[in-house]
Formats: C-alpha cells, structure tokens, sequence
C-alpha cells in the first residue's frame, strides 16, 4: 500500500471517529471542501454551513450515533468503508413529514460509504453514504 493510500485510510478513521465524538471542527478539517452525498434520501450537503446543518440535524434524535468499521480498503482517489451504524433514539426525530418522539430504542444497521479525495491529496473532497432509510425506521418500530 503507498503511503498516500495508508495516509487517506487514516483520515477516514479520523473522520468516523471525530464524528462520533460530535467534534465538528475536527470532521470538517478532514475536508478539502466539506460535502456529503446521501445515496439514502438523495439530500446533499455541500459547503460547511450546510455540513454543520446536517450534523445538527442528524445527531438530534440520535445523540449517541456511532460507527464500528467491518472493512476499510483504499481503490484509487476513494476510500470505501463498511461499518456498524449505531444510535439510540433520544431526540425529536422528523419522519415522514410528522415528528416523532424519543423511543429510547436503539439500533444498528450495517452501512457503506465512499470517501472521494482530489488526485495526490489526503483530504476529503465527498463522502457518499450508502444506506437503508427504512432499516433504521424498522429498528426503531417505525416501519
């Protein structure tokens, strides 16, 4: 592996990792440009403001949202990583237009994301998470 690759490896886990710990500063230094791709719903988030926005939105309901990497491998200018989607239900949660009380249930949903860098750079240009709306809803008795 060069160390370019072991390089954007590392920045990954940083990222995931500064994620769960809610610091956002540290996630958005991670960033060439801060922009997240969400294959889920279709929203993007491009830019900072609209990044921190997402943050904000998301760890509303879901305060304690966290990641377990499975696999993590380097395939040109992206990073692909599988991982554990973990959470508990603490905050309002918006939901097919109505919003939903805390549950306190918990879930865990397997998940996958790409992580773009720009050619020759350890810095995220994208993250594109890949996942399932209604298993998390199904996890927490919503569907």
């Amino acid at each position: 592996m060069s160390d370019l690759a072991a390089r954007r490896i590392e920045t990954v886990r940083r990222h995931m990792h500064l994620e769960t710990v809610h610091d956002w500063d540290g996630v958005i230094a991670t960033f060439a440009h801060p922009r997240y791709e969400m294959h889920g719903n279709g929203k993007v988030y491009d830019g900072e403001a609209e990044v921190r926005s997402y943050f904000a939105a998301s760890r509303t309901p879901f305060p304690d949202q966290g990641n377990e990497i499975i696999a993590i491998a380097p395939q040109g200018d992206v990073v692909l990583v599988e991982f554990w989607l973990t959470g508990t239900h603490l905050g309002p949660l918006r939901w097919r237009g109505e919003t939903i009380a805390p549950t306190g249930r918990a879930f865990r949903v397997r998940m996958a994301a790409s992580f773009e860098f720009a050619p020759g750079s350890d810095k995220i240009i994208c993250e594109r998470p890949f996942y399932d709306q209604m298993a998390v809803a199904a996890a927490l008795g919503l569907a």
